[in-house]
Order: C-alpha cells, then sequence, then structure tokens
C-alpha cells in the first residue's frame, strides 16, 4: 500500500509517496512524469516517513544541506537503480555530466561504454527528485537540460545550492526541454 500527503514548498507544491519501507516518490506539480509510479490504489495518510522527508525538505529549503537521509524505496530496473545511486552520490552543490555518470557507470559494470541518453532516460524517471539530485545533472556543454520538475525549477535548485550559474545555460531548442 502506498500513502501520499503534499508538501508546500518555495517551488510549487510537492506530491509525495511512500510504503511502508520509505519514500517511493516526490514529484512537483505538474512536472513531466507526475505521479508516474504512484499506485492508483493509495490513500492520502500522514505516516511515519513522511515527517522525515518534510524535516529534510525545510531543511533544504532553508538553504541548508540536510544531514540526514530519509528512508528511500526506490523502484526500478537494475540500471535505473545504478543511476539512481550515483546521483545520491553527487556532493551538494556540486553539478555532474551525463556522460561522466555514463563513464562512471561503465567503469563499474566492465563494460566498454554506456549511453549517456541512457544515463538521461533513467535521471529523467527518477522519482524521487531533490531528495535524490537529478537537477544536479547537466549537459556537458554547460546546457540545463531534462529536468521533468522543468528548467526554471533546476536553476532554482541549483541557485539555492550555491552552484555558480554563470557557466550554464538553457538551451531554446532540443528535446531534454
Amino acid at each position: 500500500m502506498q500513502y501520499t500527503t503534499t508538501y508546500q514548498s518555495p517551488l510549487g507544491e510537492i506530491l509525495l509517496a511512500a510504503d511502508e519501507i520509505g519514500l517511493t516518490g516526490l514529484w512537483f506539480d505538474g512536472e513531466k512524469f507526475y505521479a508516474e509510479g504512484l499506485d492508483p490504489e493509495n490513500e492520502e495518510k500522514d505516516i511515519p516517513v513522511f515527517y522525515d522527508v518534510k524535516r529534510w525538505l525545510d531543511n533544504y529549503f532553508s538553504g541548508q544541506e540536510p544531514d540526514f537521509m530519509p528512508p528511500l524505496h526506490m523502484i526500478g530496473s537494475d540500471f535505473r537503480q545504478c543511476v539512481w545511486t550515483l546521483l545520491r552520490e553527487i556532493p551538494y552543490g556540486e553539478t555532474i555530466t551525463y556522460g561522466a555518470l555514463a563513464r562512471r557507470i561503465a567503469v563499474e559494470r566492465g563494460l566498454e561504454r554506456v549511453s549517456a541518453q541512457a544515463v538521461g532516460g533513467a535521471v529523467g524517471h527518477n522519482e524521487i527528485s531533490i531528495i535524490v539530485p537529478c537537477h544536479r545533472v547537466v549537459g556537458a556543454d554547460g546546457s540545463l537540460t531534462g529536468y521533468a520538475g522543468g528548467i526554471q525549477r533546476k536553476v532554482k535548485l541549483l541557485t539555492l545550492e550555491g552552484v555558480d550559474m554563470e557557466t550554464f545555460y538553457i538551451p531554446t531548442k532540443g528535446t531534454a526541454l
């Protein structure tokens, strides 16, 4: 059984979903894959994991790096799990490119190469945004693409973390807007 609640963030309402194990989803209202992994049979109820998640989000949106991780229950393929694990390793206030993530996965799996586009697909389907920081992944050319919550939210999240935005730009066309 999944449970849901909402959180009012400075960037809009966020839907939270969790089961008995941990947080299963965190989506901005109106984002590209809103509630994609949410079980249709869910119940709106404040369960203990939500208190931890809301405390984490309160710390984060106050401009502090949270010093704890709420329980997570990410559901996806082995490849997506691998990508999401690497996302959690990106330090607060830093960014990494899709290509750099792909190279790390190739090394970890003993492969010659992993597609940056495949990594982008896994990053884009991260159902626990912010806490699993997919907003910290950028294009090799400095483009701020591929954030399901919207590019403007990505800019605001990176700015909140103190990222120097001078080297990045918002593309005007492309498939990952």
